[in-house]
Protein backbone atom coordinates (compact mmCIF):
# COMPACT_ATOMS: atom_id res chain seq x y z
CA UNK A 1 0.00 0.00 0.00
CA UNK A 2 2.52 2.45 0.55
CA UNK A 3 4.44 1.30 -2.38
CA UNK A 4 1.45 2.70 -4.28
CA UNK A 5 0.67 5.51 -2.09
CA UNK A 6 4.75 6.94 -3.39
CA UNK A 7 3.65 5.73 -7.41
CA UNK A 8 0.22 8.18 -7.43
CA UNK A 9 2.39 11.22 -5.02
CA UNK A 10 5.09 11.36 -8.25
CA UNK A 11 5.07 14.38 -10.11
CA UNK A 12 5.46 17.99 -9.37
CA UNK A 13 2.34 19.10 -11.59
CA UNK A 14 -1.26 19.72 -10.34
CA UNK A 15 -2.57 19.00 -13.72
CA UNK A 16 -4.88 15.92 -12.72
CA UNK A 17 -6.44 17.51 -9.55
CA UNK A 18 -8.95 14.77 -9.19
CA UNK A 19 -6.06 12.51 -8.49
CA UNK A 20 -4.68 14.85 -6.03
CA UNK A 21 -7.85 14.63 -4.48
CA UNK A 22 -7.91 10.68 -4.12
CA UNK A 23 -4.47 10.83 -2.76
CA UNK A 24 -5.80 12.92 -0.42
CA UNK A 25 -8.72 11.42 1.11
CA UNK A 26 -6.09 8.10 1.43
CA UNK A 27 -3.41 9.69 3.11
CA UNK A 28 -6.44 11.92 5.56
CA UNK A 29 -8.15 8.69 6.10
CA UNK A 30 -4.58 6.45 6.61
CA UNK A 31 -3.31 9.80 9.15
CA UNK A 32 -6.47 9.07 11.51
CA UNK A 33 -6.34 5.21 12.30
CA UNK A 34 -2.75 6.25 13.36
CA UNK A 35 -4.31 9.09 15.51
CA UNK A 36 -2.39 11.37 13.68
CA UNK A 37 -4.74 13.67 13.90
CA UNK A 38 -3.28 17.18 12.81
CA UNK A 39 -1.63 15.56 9.23
CA UNK A 40 -5.39 14.05 8.92
CA UNK A 41 -6.93 17.70 9.10
CA UNK A 42 -4.33 19.04 7.03
CA UNK A 43 -5.34 16.61 4.14
CA UNK A 44 -8.73 16.82 4.79
CA UNK A 45 -8.92 20.58 4.82
CA UNK A 46 -7.05 20.71 1.62
CA UNK A 47 -9.28 17.76 -0.03
CA UNK A 48 -11.81 19.97 0.68
CA UNK A 49 -10.81 23.10 -1.25
CA UNK A 50 -11.03 20.61 -4.12
CA UNK A 51 -14.09 19.62 -6.32
CA UNK A 52 -16.01 16.77 -5.00
CA UNK A 53 -15.12 13.42 -7.05
CA UNK A 54 -18.34 11.18 -8.00
CA UNK A 55 -18.97 7.79 -6.29
CA UNK A 56 -17.16 5.84 -8.98
CA UNK A 57 -13.99 7.95 -8.22
CA UNK A 58 -13.91 7.61 -4.69
CA UNK A 59 -10.59 6.05 -3.45
CA UNK A 60 -10.62 2.18 -2.47
CA UNK A 61 -10.97 1.46 1.00
CA UNK A 62 -6.97 0.12 1.67
CA UNK A 63 -6.26 -3.52 1.22
CA UNK A 64 -6.04 -5.79 4.41
CA UNK A 65 -2.62 -7.47 4.33
CA UNK A 66 -2.69 -11.05 6.85
CA UNK A 67 -1.38 -9.40 9.25
CA UNK A 68 -3.80 -6.53 9.66
CA UNK A 69 -6.45 -9.12 9.73
CA UNK A 70 -4.82 -10.88 12.45
CA UNK A 71 -4.03 -7.37 14.27
CA UNK A 72 -7.63 -6.60 13.34
CA UNK A 73 -9.03 -7.06 16.97
CA UNK A 74 -6.12 -5.80 19.03
CA UNK A 75 -6.04 -2.68 16.65
CA UNK A 76 -9.62 -2.07 16.77
CA UNK A 77 -9.88 -2.16 20.83
CA UNK A 78 -6.20 -0.47 21.62
CA UNK A 79 -7.53 2.85 19.31
CA UNK A 80 -11.02 3.16 21.01
CA UNK A 81 -8.31 2.97 24.09
CA UNK A 82 -6.13 5.66 22.39
CA UNK A 83 -8.68 7.94 21.05
CA UNK A 84 -9.75 8.50 24.73
CA UNK A 85 -5.74 9.37 25.58
CA UNK A 86 -5.48 6.31 27.70
CA UNK A 87 -2.15 5.91 26.07
CA UNK A 88 -0.85 3.36 28.08
CA UNK A 89 -3.60 0.78 27.86
CA UNK A 90 -3.34 0.79 24.20
CA UNK A 91 0.43 0.55 24.59
CA UNK A 92 -0.75 -2.76 26.10
CA UNK A 93 -3.14 -4.19 24.32
CA UNK A 94 -0.77 -4.14 21.21
CA UNK A 95 1.90 -5.45 22.52
CA UNK A 96 3.39 -8.16 19.99
CA UNK A 97 1.60 -6.95 16.71
CA UNK A 98 3.00 -7.53 13.36
CA UNK A 99 1.18 -4.90 11.27
CA UNK A 100 2.78 -1.76 10.24
CA UNK A 101 -0.34 -0.11 11.34
CA UNK A 102 -0.40 -1.51 14.78
CA UNK A 103 3.09 -1.44 15.24
CA UNK A 104 3.11 2.61 15.19
CA UNK A 105 0.30 2.87 17.17
CA UNK A 106 1.94 0.94 19.43
CA UNK A 107 5.09 3.26 19.34
CA UNK A 108 3.02 6.46 19.19
CA UNK A 109 0.98 5.55 21.95
CA UNK A 110 4.29 4.70 24.21
CA UNK A 111 5.73 8.16 22.45
CA UNK A 112 2.14 10.20 23.91
CA UNK A 113 2.32 8.28 27.01
CA UNK A 114 5.79 9.37 27.96
CA UNK A 115 4.67 13.15 26.84
CA UNK A 116 1.63 13.08 28.79
CA UNK A 117 3.25 12.24 32.10
CA UNK A 118 6.13 14.74 31.38
CA UNK A 119 3.40 17.70 31.01
CA UNK A 120 1.46 16.13 34.25
CA UNK A 121 4.77 16.54 36.63
CA UNK A 122 5.38 20.17 34.44
CA UNK A 123 1.92 21.63 35.39
CA UNK A 124 1.22 21.68 39.19
CA UNK A 125 4.98 21.87 40.04
CA UNK A 126 6.74 23.92 38.38
CA UNK A 127 6.15 27.35 36.78
CA UNK A 128 6.60 27.96 32.45
CA UNK A 129 9.91 29.19 32.25
CA UNK A 130 11.33 25.88 34.45
CA UNK A 131 9.40 23.54 32.02
CA UNK A 132 12.21 22.68 29.55
CA UNK A 133 13.86 20.65 32.35
CA UNK A 134 11.54 17.87 32.63
CA UNK A 135 12.29 15.16 29.98
CA UNK A 136 10.11 12.51 28.42
CA UNK A 137 11.48 9.33 29.74
CA UNK A 138 10.44 7.09 27.05
CA UNK A 139 12.56 8.80 24.52
CA UNK A 140 15.46 6.52 24.68
CA UNK A 141 14.05 3.11 24.99
CA UNK A 142 11.71 4.33 21.57
CA UNK A 143 15.08 5.25 19.70
CA UNK A 144 16.91 1.96 20.52
CA UNK A 145 14.18 0.13 19.32
CA UNK A 146 12.94 2.41 16.19
CA UNK A 147 16.77 2.50 14.98
CA UNK A 148 16.82 -1.43 15.25
CA UNK A 149 14.40 -1.14 12.82
CA UNK A 150 15.38 1.33 11.14
CA UNK A 151 18.82 -0.51 9.95
CA UNK A 152 16.82 -3.74 9.27
CA UNK A 153 14.54 -1.26 7.11
CA UNK A 154 11.50 -2.48 8.19
CA UNK A 155 9.74 1.34 8.89
CA UNK A 156 6.98 2.48 6.85
CA UNK A 157 7.00 6.37 6.06
CA UNK A 158 4.27 6.51 9.08
CA UNK A 159 7.20 4.79 11.01
CA UNK A 160 10.25 6.78 9.99
CA UNK A 161 7.93 10.44 11.02
CA UNK A 162 7.76 8.59 14.12
CA UNK A 163 11.92 7.61 14.37
CA UNK A 164 12.44 11.03 13.33
CA UNK A 165 10.08 13.28 16.23
CA UNK A 166 11.89 10.92 18.68
CA UNK A 167 15.45 11.96 17.58
CA UNK A 168 14.24 15.32 17.32
CA UNK A 169 13.29 15.42 20.82
CA UNK A 170 16.68 14.24 22.03
CA UNK A 171 17.85 16.87 20.25
CA UNK A 172 19.65 14.85 18.09
CA UNK A 173 19.01 17.09 14.78
CA UNK A 174 21.19 16.31 11.76
CA UNK A 175 20.15 12.48 12.43
CA UNK A 176 16.53 13.93 12.53
CA UNK A 177 16.90 15.94 9.34
CA UNK A 178 18.22 12.97 7.22
CA UNK A 179 15.34 10.48 8.91
CA UNK A 180 12.53 13.14 7.97
CA UNK A 181 13.72 13.53 4.42
CA UNK A 182 13.49 9.69 3.87
CA UNK A 183 9.56 9.88 5.36
CA UNK A 184 9.21 12.67 2.68
CA UNK A 185 10.54 10.08 0.02
CA UNK A 186 8.73 6.92 1.51
CA UNK A 187 5.03 8.75 1.83
CA UNK A 188 5.28 12.12 0.55
CA UNK A 189 1.78 12.60 1.15
CA UNK A 190 2.21 13.12 4.89
CA UNK A 191 2.21 16.74 5.57
CA UNK A 192 3.33 15.66 9.39
CA UNK A 193 7.17 14.49 8.11
CA UNK A 194 7.67 18.15 6.05
CA UNK A 195 6.34 20.10 9.00
CA UNK A 196 8.86 18.70 11.18
CA UNK A 197 11.23 19.15 8.40
CA UNK A 198 10.51 22.95 7.98
CA UNK A 199 11.08 23.23 12.01
CA UNK A 200 14.81 21.87 11.52
CA UNK A 201 15.86 24.09 8.86
CA UNK A 202 17.55 27.17 9.65
CA UNK A 203 18.47 28.83 6.67
CA UNK A 204 18.05 28.59 2.63
CA UNK A 205 21.76 26.96 2.52
CA UNK A 206 20.85 24.14 4.48
CA UNK A 207 17.68 23.82 2.37
CA UNK A 208 19.47 23.34 -1.17
CA UNK A 209 21.18 20.31 0.36
CA UNK A 210 18.08 18.39 1.07
CA UNK A 211 17.41 15.99 -1.45
CA UNK A 212 13.65 16.26 -1.77
CA UNK A 213 11.14 13.83 -3.29
CA UNK A 214 10.02 15.28 -6.72
CA UNK A 215 6.10 15.59 -6.11
CA UNK A 216 3.51 18.49 -5.95
CA UNK A 217 3.32 18.03 -1.88
CA UNK A 218 7.29 19.49 -2.31
CA UNK A 219 5.55 23.14 -3.66
CA UNK A 220 3.40 23.38 -0.64
CA UNK A 221 6.49 22.28 1.84
CA UNK A 222 8.56 25.29 -0.20
CA UNK A 223 5.76 27.82 -0.06
CA UNK A 224 5.68 27.72 3.77
CA UNK A 225 9.51 27.05 4.70
CA UNK A 226 10.10 30.43 2.72
CA UNK A 227 7.24 32.01 4.67
CA UNK A 228 9.05 30.31 8.03
CA UNK A 229 12.91 31.66 6.86
CA UNK A 230 11.32 35.41 5.99
CA UNK A 231 11.73 34.93 2.16
CA UNK A 232 8.01 36.18 1.56
CA UNK A 233 8.46 37.30 -2.07
CA UNK A 234 8.99 33.63 -2.94
CA UNK A 235 6.69 32.36 -0.59
CA UNK A 236 3.96 34.50 -1.68
CA UNK A 237 4.70 33.56 -5.42
CA UNK A 238 4.27 30.12 -4.19
CA UNK A 239 1.31 30.21 -3.48
CA UNK A 240 -0.37 32.28 -5.86
CA UNK A 241 0.88 29.52 -8.10
CA UNK A 242 -1.31 26.95 -6.04
CA UNK A 243 -4.35 29.37 -5.95
CA UNK A 244 -3.99 29.44 -9.56
CA UNK A 245 -3.41 25.69 -9.61
CA UNK A 246 -6.60 25.02 -8.51
CA UNK A 247 -6.63 25.35 -4.44
CA UNK A 248 -7.87 28.85 -4.48
CA UNK A 249 -10.49 28.07 -1.91
CA UNK A 250 -7.93 26.30 0.72
CA UNK A 251 -8.50 28.13 3.89
CA UNK A 252 -4.58 26.71 4.71
CA UNK A 253 -3.25 28.62 1.90
CA UNK A 254 -5.73 31.84 2.54
CA UNK A 255 -4.41 32.04 6.25
CA UNK A 256 -0.57 31.51 4.88
CA UNK A 257 -1.22 34.07 2.82
CA UNK A 258 -2.15 36.59 5.71
CA UNK A 259 1.07 35.46 8.17
CA UNK A 260 3.33 36.21 4.98
CA UNK A 261 2.16 39.63 4.77
CA UNK A 262 2.07 39.98 8.90
CA UNK A 263 5.18 39.09 8.46
CA UNK A 264 6.60 41.88 5.99
CA UNK A 265 4.34 44.23 8.05
CA UNK A 266 1.32 44.89 5.37
CA UNK A 267 -0.76 45.48 8.39
CA UNK A 268 -3.89 46.41 6.19
CA UNK A 269 -3.30 43.77 3.72
CA UNK A 270 -3.08 41.01 6.29
CA UNK A 271 -5.97 42.44 8.36
CA UNK A 272 -8.48 42.42 5.51
CA UNK A 273 -7.17 38.87 4.44
CA UNK A 274 -7.69 37.81 7.94
CA UNK A 275 -11.58 39.69 8.15
CA UNK A 276 -12.08 37.72 5.31
CA UNK A 277 -10.46 34.09 6.14
CA UNK A 278 -12.68 34.86 9.51
CA UNK A 279 -15.91 34.79 7.13
CA UNK A 280 -14.93 31.38 5.84
CA UNK A 281 -14.00 29.99 8.78
CA UNK A 282 -15.73 31.49 11.37
CA UNK A 283 -14.64 29.22 14.31
CA UNK A 284 -11.17 28.57 13.48
CA UNK A 285 -8.71 29.00 16.00
CA UNK A 286 -5.41 28.51 13.89
CA UNK A 287 -3.57 32.00 13.27
CA UNK A 288 -5.77 34.07 15.27
CA UNK A 289 -2.84 34.83 17.57
CA UNK A 290 -1.13 36.19 14.36
CA UNK A 291 -4.75 38.32 13.65
CA UNK A 292 -4.58 39.72 17.08
CA UNK A 293 -1.04 40.76 16.66
CA UNK A 294 -1.89 42.58 13.67
CA UNK A 295 -5.01 44.25 15.87
CA UNK A 296 -2.60 45.00 18.43
CA UNK A 297 -0.28 46.87 16.96
CA UNK A 298 -3.23 48.93 15.56
CA UNK A 299 -4.34 49.35 18.73
CA UNK A 300 -7.79 48.51 17.89
CA UNK A 301 -9.59 47.83 20.97
CA UNK A 302 -12.93 46.86 20.59
CA UNK A 303 -11.73 44.12 17.57
CA UNK A 304 -9.37 42.71 19.37
CA UNK A 305 -12.05 42.50 22.45
CA UNK A 306 -14.18 41.07 20.34
CA UNK A 307 -12.21 38.45 18.83
CA UNK A 308 -10.66 37.66 22.01
CA UNK A 309 -14.46 37.49 23.45
CA UNK A 310 -15.28 35.18 20.40
CA UNK A 311 -12.28 32.94 20.88
CA UNK A 312 -13.25 31.99 24.52
CA UNK A 313 -16.41 30.96 23.61
CA UNK A 314 -15.21 28.36 21.19
CA UNK A 315 -12.10 26.91 22.95
CA UNK A 316 -11.32 29.34 26.09
CA UNK A 317 -8.54 26.01 26.36
CA UNK A 318 -6.14 26.82 22.93
CA UNK A 319 -3.10 28.06 22.86
CA UNK A 320 -4.23 30.39 20.65
CA UNK A 321 -7.16 31.89 22.31
CA UNK A 322 -4.89 33.14 25.64
CA UNK A 323 -2.27 34.28 23.38
CA UNK A 324 -5.26 36.82 22.01
CA UNK A 325 -6.44 37.32 25.65
CA UNK A 326 -3.08 38.05 26.41
CA UNK A 327 -2.60 40.46 23.80
CA UNK A 328 -6.02 41.96 24.57
CA UNK A 329 -4.76 42.75 28.61
CA UNK A 330 -1.51 43.89 26.75
CA UNK A 331 -3.65 46.34 24.91
CA UNK A 332 -5.27 47.71 28.21
CA UNK A 333 -1.64 48.05 29.60
CA UNK A 334 -2.66 45.06 32.21
CA UNK A 335 0.40 43.54 32.07
CA UNK A 336 0.51 41.37 34.89
CA UNK A 337 -2.41 39.86 33.83
CA UNK A 338 -1.10 39.57 29.91
CA UNK A 339 1.77 37.42 31.20
CA UNK A 340 -0.61 35.12 33.26
CA UNK A 341 -2.58 34.59 30.00
CA UNK A 342 0.89 33.72 28.43
CA UNK A 343 1.88 31.40 30.58
CA UNK A 344 -1.52 29.51 30.74
CA UNK A 345 -0.61 28.95 26.90
CA UNK A 346 2.62 27.76 28.01
CA UNK A 347 1.39 24.96 30.02
CA UNK A 348 -0.84 23.93 27.46
CA UNK A 349 2.11 23.88 25.14
CA UNK A 350 5.74 24.63 25.86
CA UNK A 351 6.84 24.52 22.62
CA UNK A 352 4.38 27.58 21.08
CA UNK A 353 6.89 30.18 20.12
CA UNK A 354 4.25 33.48 20.31
CA UNK A 355 3.55 32.82 24.06
CA UNK A 356 7.62 32.52 24.97
CA UNK A 357 8.33 35.77 22.34
CA UNK A 358 5.20 37.99 23.95
CA UNK A 359 5.56 36.77 27.98
CA UNK A 360 9.04 38.27 27.09
CA UNK A 361 7.82 41.06 25.66
CA UNK A 362 5.33 42.03 28.77
CA UNK A 363 8.40 40.99 31.28
CA UNK A 364 10.21 43.76 29.51
CA UNK A 365 7.07 46.10 29.73
CA UNK A 366 7.33 45.05 34.06
CA UNK A 367 10.94 45.78 34.19
CA UNK A 368 11.72 42.04 34.93
CA UNK A 369 14.77 41.99 32.90
CA UNK A 370 15.89 38.40 34.15
CA UNK A 371 12.73 36.76 33.22
CA UNK A 372 12.44 38.13 29.78
CA UNK A 373 15.67 37.57 28.67
CA UNK A 374 14.59 33.84 30.36
CA UNK A 375 11.62 34.10 28.19
CA UNK A 376 13.31 35.13 25.08
CA UNK A 377 16.00 32.55 25.39
CA UNK A 378 13.21 29.63 25.48
CA UNK A 379 11.81 30.96 22.22
CA UNK A 380 14.96 30.77 20.43
CA UNK A 381 15.26 27.50 21.87
CA UNK A 382 11.98 26.67 20.19
CA UNK A 383 12.90 28.41 16.92
CA UNK A 384 16.33 29.64 16.33
CA UNK A 385 14.95 31.53 13.14
CA UNK A 386 12.42 33.83 15.61
CA UNK A 387 14.13 37.35 14.71
CA UNK A 388 11.80 39.08 17.69
CA UNK A 389 13.54 36.69 20.59
CA UNK A 390 17.19 37.89 19.30
CA UNK A 391 15.46 42.11 18.98
CA UNK A 392 13.77 41.26 22.67
CA UNK A 393 17.20 39.68 23.97
CA UNK A 394 18.96 42.92 22.36
CA UNK A 395 16.47 45.70 23.96
CA UNK A 396 16.80 43.47 27.41
CA UNK A 397 20.85 44.12 27.30
CA UNK A 398 20.43 47.55 26.17
CA UNK A 399 18.36 48.17 29.64
CA UNK A 400 21.09 46.55 31.47
CA UNK A 401 23.68 48.73 29.72
CA UNK A 402 25.43 45.52 28.26
CA UNK A 403 26.19 46.81 24.82
CA UNK A 404 28.20 44.54 23.40
CA UNK A 405 25.63 42.02 24.18
CA UNK A 406 23.55 44.14 22.26
CA UNK A 407 25.52 44.31 19.67
CA UNK A 408 25.27 40.13 19.40
CA UNK A 409 21.55 39.98 19.66
CA UNK A 410 20.84 42.82 17.35
CA UNK A 411 22.78 41.25 14.73
CA UNK A 412 21.18 38.01 14.79
CA UNK A 413 18.25 39.82 14.52
CA UNK A 414 19.46 41.83 11.51
CA UNK A 415 20.64 38.28 9.54
CA UNK A 416 16.98 37.02 10.01
CA UNK A 417 15.53 40.21 8.44
CA UNK A 418 18.10 41.92 6.51
CA UNK A 419 15.77 44.23 5.29
CA UNK A 420 13.99 45.76 8.49
CA UNK A 421 14.58 48.97 9.61
CA UNK A 422 13.81 48.70 13.02
CA UNK A 423 16.79 46.31 13.18
CA UNK A 424 19.47 48.55 11.41
CA UNK A 425 18.28 51.55 13.52
CA UNK A 426 18.73 49.38 16.93
CA UNK A 427 22.46 48.31 15.28
CA UNK A 428 23.06 51.43 14.23
CA UNK A 429 22.38 53.38 18.09
CA UNK A 430 24.79 50.06 19.59
CA UNK A 431 27.53 50.90 17.59
CA UNK A 432 27.32 54.41 18.33
CA UNK A 433 27.42 53.70 22.15
CA UNK A 434 30.36 51.98 21.44
CA UNK A 435 31.76 54.55 19.55
CA UNK A 436 32.27 53.06 16.05
CA UNK A 437 30.87 55.97 14.00
CA UNK A 438 31.41 55.08 10.95
CA UNK A 439 29.44 51.32 11.16
CA UNK A 440 27.17 53.37 13.03
CA UNK A 441 26.79 55.63 9.91
CA UNK A 442 26.26 52.71 7.54
CA UNK A 443 23.49 51.07 9.37
CA UNK A 444 21.55 54.30 9.39
CA UNK A 445 21.85 55.09 5.88
CA UNK A 446 21.02 51.38 5.18
CA UNK A 447 17.81 51.41 7.52
CA UNK A 448 16.72 54.82 5.38
CA UNK A 449 17.36 52.97 2.07
CA UNK A 450 15.40 50.06 2.96
CA UNK A 451 12.54 51.82 3.88
CA UNK A 452 12.30 53.49 7.23
CA UNK A 453 9.39 52.38 9.15
CA UNK A 454 9.89 54.07 12.15
CA UNK A 455 11.42 57.63 10.09
CA UNK A 456 14.07 57.72 12.43
CA UNK A 457 17.11 56.70 10.69
CA UNK A 458 18.25 59.75 9.08
CA UNK A 459 17.40 62.09 12.45
CA UNK A 460 20.00 59.57 14.07
CA UNK A 461 22.54 60.05 10.84
CA UNK A 462 22.02 63.69 10.83
CA UNK A 463 22.95 63.84 14.64
CA UNK A 464 26.00 61.99 13.81
CA UNK A 465 27.15 64.07 11.77
CA UNK A 466 26.67 67.15 13.99
CA UNK A 467 28.77 65.68 15.92
CA UNK A 468 31.42 65.13 14.05
CA UNK A 469 31.09 68.66 12.51
CA UNK A 470 30.16 67.47 9.01
CA UNK A 471 27.79 70.06 8.91
CA UNK A 472 26.77 69.78 5.32
CA UNK A 473 25.85 65.83 5.28
CA UNK A 474 23.95 66.68 8.30
CA UNK A 475 22.21 69.51 6.57
CA UNK A 476 21.36 67.16 3.64
CA UNK A 477 19.94 64.14 6.23
CA UNK A 478 17.60 66.95 7.21
CA UNK A 479 16.28 68.21 3.99
CA UNK A 480 15.84 64.50 3.27
CA UNK A 481 13.75 63.97 7.08
CA UNK A 482 11.80 67.20 6.44
CA UNK A 483 10.47 65.92 2.60
CA UNK A 484 9.76 62.15 3.53
CA UNK A 485 8.21 63.26 6.65
CA UNK A 486 5.77 65.86 4.57
CA UNK A 487 5.49 64.17 0.97
CA UNK A 488 4.29 61.03 3.18
CA UNK A 489 1.20 63.05 4.56
CA UNK A 490 1.06 62.70 8.12
CA UNK A 491 0.37 64.57 10.57
CA UNK A 492 3.90 65.49 11.96
CA UNK A 493 4.42 64.80 15.26
CA UNK A 494 7.84 63.81 15.37
CA UNK A 495 9.18 65.94 17.46
CA UNK A 496 12.70 65.71 15.10
CA UNK A 497 10.46 67.45 12.78
CA UNK A 498 11.58 70.87 15.07
CA UNK A 499 14.84 69.94 15.92
CA UNK A 500 15.30 69.48 11.63
CA UNK A 501 14.07 73.17 11.53
CA UNK A 502 15.91 74.53 14.05
CA UNK A 503 19.36 72.74 12.44
CA UNK A 504 18.81 73.64 9.16
CA UNK A 505 17.47 77.51 10.02
CA UNK A 506 21.10 77.89 11.37
CA UNK A 507 22.81 76.40 9.49
CA UNK A 508 21.29 78.22 6.15
CA UNK A 509 22.13 81.19 8.61
CA UNK A 510 25.68 80.52 8.54
CA UNK A 511 26.21 80.02 5.05
CA UNK A 512 24.62 83.54 4.59
CA UNK A 513 21.35 82.39 2.85
CA UNK A 514 18.56 84.83 4.59
CA UNK A 515 15.82 83.48 2.56
CA UNK A 516 16.32 80.15 3.37
CA UNK A 517 17.17 80.88 6.50
CA UNK A 518 14.85 82.94 7.27
CA UNK A 519 12.12 80.32 6.00
CA UNK A 520 13.18 77.31 8.27
CA UNK A 521 13.17 79.87 11.54
CA UNK A 522 9.48 80.97 10.44
CA UNK A 523 8.55 76.94 10.43
CA UNK A 524 10.55 77.22 13.85
CA UNK A 525 7.69 79.39 14.94
CA UNK A 526 5.27 76.81 14.50
CA UNK A 527 6.99 74.33 17.30
CA UNK A 528 6.50 75.00 20.53
CA UNK A 529 10.76 73.88 21.87
CA UNK A 530 12.25 75.82 18.74
CA UNK A 531 9.67 79.08 18.78
CA UNK A 532 12.03 81.54 20.89
CA UNK A 533 14.95 80.39 19.10
CA UNK A 534 12.92 80.52 16.09
CA UNK A 535 12.28 84.49 16.50
CA UNK A 536 15.63 85.45 17.60
CA UNK A 537 17.14 83.74 14.62
CA UNK A 538 14.44 86.53 12.35
CA UNK A 539 15.42 89.29 14.65
CA UNK A 540 19.04 88.56 13.95
CA UNK A 541 18.61 88.25 10.14
CA UNK A 542 16.59 91.50 9.81
CA UNK A 543 19.22 93.14 12.08
CA UNK A 544 21.80 92.21 9.11
CA UNK A 545 19.53 92.59 6.26
CA UNK A 546 19.29 96.20 8.01
CA UNK A 547 23.09 96.39 7.82
CA UNK A 548 23.01 95.98 4.52
CA UNK A 549 24.73 92.14 4.51
CA UNK A 550 23.49 90.76 1.17
CA UNK A 551 22.23 86.78 0.78
CA UNK A 552 25.66 84.28 -0.05
CA UNK A 553 25.16 83.54 -3.66
CA UNK A 554 27.18 80.21 -3.61
CA UNK A 555 26.56 77.86 -0.63
CA UNK A 556 30.15 77.19 1.17
CA UNK A 557 30.33 73.26 -0.01
CA UNK A 558 27.90 71.39 -2.09
CA UNK A 559 25.69 69.27 -0.37
CA UNK A 560 27.38 65.91 -1.46
CA UNK A 561 28.33 62.68 1.52
CA UNK A 562 31.37 61.84 2.17
CA UNK A 563 33.42 59.40 -0.41
CA UNK A 564 33.98 56.77 3.03
CA UNK A 565 29.79 56.65 3.05
CA UNK A 566 29.99 56.70 -1.13
CA UNK A 567 31.95 53.48 -0.99
CA UNK A 568 29.25 51.78 1.18
CA UNK A 569 26.49 51.67 -1.60
CA UNK A 570 25.35 55.68 -0.20
CA UNK A 571 24.06 57.66 -3.45
CA UNK A 572 26.31 61.04 -3.83
CA UNK A 573 23.32 63.25 -5.91
CA UNK A 574 23.02 66.50 -5.01
CA UNK A 575 19.98 67.74 -2.96
CA UNK A 576 18.61 70.92 -3.95
CA UNK A 577 18.03 73.42 -1.38
CA UNK A 578 14.87 72.90 0.84
CA UNK A 579 11.74 74.43 -1.11
CA UNK A 580 9.73 75.33 1.90
CA UNK A 581 6.54 76.65 -0.39
CA UNK A 582 4.68 73.23 0.03
CA UNK A 583 5.50 72.37 3.54
CA UNK A 584 2.86 73.16 5.80
CA UNK A 585 2.81 71.57 9.05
Amino acid sequence: MAAAMVAVAGGGDFSDLREIKKQLLSVAERSRERGLQHSGKWAAELAFALDPLPLSELPPPPVLTEEDARDLDAYTLAKSYFDLKEYDRAAYFLQGCKSQKAYFLYMYSRYLSGEKKKDDETVDSLGPLEKGQVKNEALRELRVELSKKHKAQELDGFGLYLYGVVLRKLDLVKEAIDVFVEAAHALPLHWGAWLELCNLITDKEMLKFLSLPDTWMKEFFLAHIYTELQLIEEALQKYQSLIDAGFSKSTYIISQIAVAYHNIRDIDKALSIFNELRKQDPYRIENMDTFSNLLYVRSMKPELSYLAHNLCEIDKYRVETCCVIGNYYSLRSQHEKAALYFQRALKLNARYLGAWTLMGHEYMEMKNTSAAIQAYRHAIEVNKRDYRAWYGLGQTYEILKMPFYCLYYYRRAHQLRPNDSRMLVALGECYEKLNQLVEAKKCYWRAYAVGDVEKMALVKLAKLHEQLNESEQAAQCYIKYIQDIYSCGEVVEHLEVSTAFRYLAQYYFKCKLWDEASACAQKCCAFNDTREEGKALLRQILQLRNQGETSSTDVAAPFFLPASLSANNTPTRRVSPLNLSSVTP
